[in-house]
């Protein structure tokens, strides 16, 4: 049987915690979160206390591992930076990811395609995901949440108080989550690490990076660019026009100032006109 040291926060993981400002909560504060903030800034933010962060976990983690059907949980997420960490989860535990916009009736309508009755449902903002919890609490399904010092509780079973709105925080929180909840389930171990398929799962595989890839693909043309050939000023030949096409244009007279004749003219139309053909009775 494992020892409460092993589940105990390591200084390596508050460390990750403390450089991804999982710690930094918002400047409102819900009367249920008062509980977990650490202390207040001069600026008005919150700090949030990363020991209760970490017994929050805990309790997530065996509440999930607990499901005996990996697939009867359900983990949402509608922020767009907690996608990626929500399909590598999902990839990890054997979850059922729903990602992007939330379908209402999901849980709800049975006559819907998508119907689903999850077991226990993971979201990553109770205030973006409200249409998930919301139905949740109609099937009486348990809900866990990342929460920030501002996030309502309503509905919500177990939170997570957390700094659910950075990139990196939100990213190694679920990180964290995976790696204890394949803990527990005896796939991994402290001595071996997140360790899957001989390969060691990093904190930064859970992290949004579509924005970073576009820096880096900027980056990478501009170096083009300003290769050694640009700078050199290679001499490009230019295509040389052997033949000129001459236009040439007519002369403008002024129309109106020649005389005009109405003799002629009317001799002109005359000409123009075929004569009727003679009718012989």
């Amino acid at each position: 049987m494992s020892s409460p040291a092993t589940f105990a926060l390591t200084d390596e993981d508050a460390a990750k915690m403390l450089y991804c400002e999982t710690h930094n909560g918002g400047t409102n504060v819900n009367f249920q979160m008062k509980q977990y903030v650490f202390k207040s800034r001069a600026d008005g933010s919150n700090i949030i206390n990363i020991g209760k962060t970490w017994d929050k976990i805990l309790l997530a983690a065996r509440a999930i591992a607990a499901i005996e059907n990996p697939a009867d949980v359900v983990v949402v997420s509608g922020r767009a930076y907690a996608q990626r960490a929500l399909l590598k989860f999902a990839a990890h535990t054997g979850a059922t990811p729903i990602f992007g916009r939330f379908t209402p009736g999901t849980f709800t309508n049975q006559a819907q395609k998508n119907f689903k009755e999850p077991r226990l449902l993971v979201v990553s903002d109770p205030r973006i995901d409200h249409q998930a919890v919301t139905e949740a609490s109609y099937g009486n399904i348990p809900v866990i949440s990342f929460v920030n010092t501002d996030s309502p509780m309503r509905f919500v079973d177990i939170g997570i108080p957390c700094n659910n709105k950075g990139i990196k925080s939100i990213g190694l929180l679920w990180w964290i989550l995976a790696r204890e909840v394949l803990l527990l389930r005896g796939k991994i171990s402290r001595q071996t690490g997140f360790v899957l398929e001989d390969k060691v799962i990093m904190p930064d595989l859970y992290f949004y990076r579509e924005e970073q890839e576009k820096v880096e693909q900027e980056e990478q043309a501009k170096e083009v660019f300003s290769s050694a050939a640009f700078d050199n000023k290679m001499d490009v030949a230019q295509p040389s026009v052997e033949q000129k096409i001459a236009l040439e244009t007519a002369p403008i007279t002024d129309w109106a100032s020649s005389a005009w004749d109405n003799n002629d003219a009317n001799d002109q139309t005359q000409q123009g006109q075929t004569p009727a053909p003679a009718l012989g009775w």
